[in-house]
């Protein structure tokens, strides 16, 4: 009898260990599984994105981009500040050309070699803007009351403009190479003055450029050529 309780007692036992897994079971089967008491479930997944340089990424992608240099330049930095830009969009002129004349240039005479009887006329800008040398110079040798004519065939093709430091040139006919002018005498000191943009009037100041100790011989034959912006061709007339 004894022996059939025992029995009994381990089948009681056996189903109630079926049924805890079956139990068991029956909760994973839902996906959540069993939980301990107190422990609160998650409303749903929480994922952390990890740190990454994805973010700084974005964020650089979403900041605003300087303008590209145009095609052909070079960008170095940051840009100096500019002038005043004007209505028209373009810069403001800085350091505009002024018109050459004595106060702002070095003048300096001297006798050419070849050609005979010559005098060469050095213009330097001593000025802190470039200047222009319109026309000829206007020469005036001792007390003459009149300048003389310019040689038509030296006429550039454009204004000489000379930088600051920068030289310009032009070549006087001081007399007949063959001693057929008249009215010659010898003078010791020279005006140069210097034309404006019409070239009808001289502007500022003139200059006084030395001449040798025992003067230059002039005659009815003194011409000079147009200001050239270079040496070459001021000494072909």
């Amino acid at each position: 009898m004894s022996g059939l309780r025992t029995s009994r007692t381990r089948l009681a036992g056996a189903a109630a260990t079926v049924a805890l897994a079956a139990f068991a079971l029956t909760a994973c089967d839902d996906g959540t599984g069993v939980e301990s008491e107190g422990t609160s479930k998650p409303t749903g997944p929480t994922t952390t994105a990890p740190a990454s340089s994805s973010g700084a990424s974005a964020s650089a992608s979403s900041a605003p981009k300087a303008p590209s240099a145009p095609s052909g330049t070079s960008v170095t930095g940051t840009a100096a500040p500019t002038a005043h830009t004007p209505a028209s969009g373009r810069p403001a002129p800085s350091g505009t050309p002024v018109t050459c004349e004595g106060s702002t240039t070095r003048t300096v005479a001297a006798p050419l070699s070849r050609p005979v009887n010559h005098l060469l006329l050095t213009v330097t800008n001593t000025g802190g803007k470039s200047c222009h040398l319109y026309g000829y110079p206007a020469v005036r040798f001792g007390e003459a009351q009149a300048v003389p004519p310019a040689v038509e065939d030296s006429r550039p093709q454009a204004v000489v403009t000379l930088e600051p430091g920068e030289s310009g040139y032009a070549s006087v006919n001081l007399s007949a190479a063959d001693g057929s002018g008249t009215d010659g005498h010898t003078v010791h000191s020279l005006t140069v003055y210097f034309h404006g943009r019409s070239g009808g009037e001289s502007v500022g100041t003139g200059a006084h450029p030395p001449l040798p100790s025992q003067g230059v011989h002039v005659d009815d034959s003194l011409a000079v050529t147009y200001w050239q912006q270079s040496l070459d061709d001021a000494v072909r007339w």
